[in-house]
């Protein structure tokens, strides 16, 4: 993988979120920890999407042999919060929502996957060190804010 400062951010990002999903499978019922959890990698995966989308992925647009992989990712990315959307809707103690949970947490692995052994390495070659370090500043400065706005879209405590 390309060793830019963008792809270690996205990376860290995906680590982080990896964890999240390990944790998260290995919660019960409804509990305070299950709630908590998904809350954050709701929240972390919500923002994680709009600033890769916003830097790397509108970069990507702009290049004829990186936007069909960026087309891709993106509709990815529709996908996963479509997931997240339907498991805040089903009561997290009921068998549902730990299926669609492993289902979402599979195709989210395999998103992330993608993205770290073919996309990254595709864009490397693609993009200037320029390019390269002005993506990073994006992402950098977007995702605390789309956090931020994370943080009011969906309380966590709304399906109570």
């Amino acid at each position: 993988m390309a060793d830019a400062r963008i792809f270690r951010d996205l990376k860290a990002d995906h680590d982080k979120h990896r964890k999240l999903l390990d944790q998260l499978g290995d919660t019960q019922g409804a509990s305070d920890e299950r709630k908590e959890l998904f809350e954050e990698l709701r929240k972390e995966l919500q923002a994680h999407a709009a600033a890769e989308e916003e830097s790397l992925y509108a970069t990507m647009l702009g290049k004829p042999d990186l936007r069909d992989e960026a087309r891709h990712s993106v509709s990815e990315h529709k996908e996963i919060d479509d997931f997240l959307g339907e498991l805040f809707e089903i009561d997290m103690s009921s068998s549902a929502w730990l299926s669609k949970f492993k289902e979402m947490r599979h195709r989210y692995l395999h998103h992330i996957d993608e993205e770290e052994e073919e996309m990254f390495p595709e864009a490397a070659e693609e993009l200037s060190s320029a390019e390269e370090k002005k993506i990073a500043e994006v992402f950098e400065a977007r995702k605390p804010r789309e956090l931020a706005m994370a943080e009011k879209e969906l309380p966590g405590d709304a399906r109570e």
